[in-house]
């Protein structure tokens, strides 16, 4: 199973990106798939998830600035992020579990918020 996680780059204070995960299609519309970051010197923290069900949460840092999604038909869940902070810098990781049976992670895509 693949993950590829893309988006990622440099952005000013207040700007946006879009992060996206595309995975296998055989787990994607049964997995729970979270995005994750990790910050240098910092433990990896989760951002926001979005059950097969649909329903979503996030991270208290991101309510309100990111949105989760997925759409099913291309196996893929994105991540827009708006009104980007400095403190939102970060490697971006995305997850696809589903409790008891998978637990699979993709590269990082590095977002970069310049002050």
């Amino acid at each position: 199973v693949q993950l590829q996680a893309f988006g990622g780059g440099l952005v000013q204070t207040g700007g946006s990106l879009r992060l996206s995960c595309a995975a296998s299609r055989t787990i994607f519309s049964i997995s729970d798939m979270g995005w994750y970051r990790q910050a240098p010197g910092k433990q990896r923290e989760l951002v926001a998830v979005i059950f097969s069900g649909g329903s979503t949460d996030y991270a208290g840092s991101v309510k309100g600035r990111f949105t989760i999604s997925r759409d099913n038909a291309k196996n893929t869940v994105y991540l827009q992020m708006n009104s980007l902070k400095p403190e939102d810098t970060a490697a971006y990781y995305c997850q696809a579990i589903r409790i008891g049976s998978w637990d699979y992670w993709g590269q990082g895509t590095v977002v970069t918020v310049s002050s």
